[in-house]
């Protein structure tokens, strides 16, 4: 049988990161697929945890040495990648791979893993709740919050692309409906 792997995917502010954290304690065997990315590490997040911090030069390497299973160019000069070898990583310990990734990002290992994937589209209830989400994380400036609001209104066209949508008004409830569609996933064939 072929390893599985949960992907989740949403806009910028929607939840996904705080569902990935409760999925991974909820001991299903899941482990976070630690991606690259060019952008400056935040407050409070580490290099090789959250992601892996590289330069626009190293991106650009790895890139043209294929070791990307997917990449985008999620805001202009932030570039993020799924690297092969942290698949590989997770399935040599037997593990099943989480993915934490943007909208594209999702689609495309959707495409690339077909049924071994479920990809789950983490919604929030409405675009002004999403502004007002992500004006509370106090990490961006009011035209970068711009900026992600309206890629946001883009990336809620692609919902239907997804195996599943979980809408974020409530984190309980979403966190509950994230945990029963994986757990049946995992349970589904073996």
């Amino acid at each position: 049988m072929k390893e599985k792997l949960i992907i989740l995917s949403a806009p910028s502010g929607a939840g996904k990161t705080t569902i990935a954290r409760h999925l991974l304690d909820a001991g299903l065997g899941l482990e976070f697929s630690i991606s690259a990315c060019t952008r400056e590490m935040r407050p409070g997040e580490k290099h090789g945890k959250d992601y892996y911090f590289v330069s626009a030069y190293e991106f650009k390497l790895r890139v043209e040495d294929d070791e990307f299973v997917e990449w985008e160019e999620v805001y202009p000069g932030h570039k993020y990648g799924t690297l092969k070898m942290e698949i590989d990583r997770i399935h040599e310990k037997g593990n099943t791979v989480l993915f934490d990734v943007d909208v594209k990002g999702g689609l495309t290992l959707k495409k690339i893993f077909g049924q071994q994937a479920l990809a789950i589209f983490i919604k929030p209830p409405s675009i002004e709740s999403l502004r007002e989400r992500l004006e509370n994380r106090a990490t961006d400036t009011p035209e970068k919050i711009s900026l992600r609001t309206a890629k946001a209104e883009a990336e809620m066209t692609f919902e239907a692309e997804f195996d599943a949508v979980v809408i974020n008004d409530d984190l309980k409830s979403a966190v509950n409906e994230t945990l029963r569609l994986v757990k049946n996933f995992l349970t589904l064939n073996g």
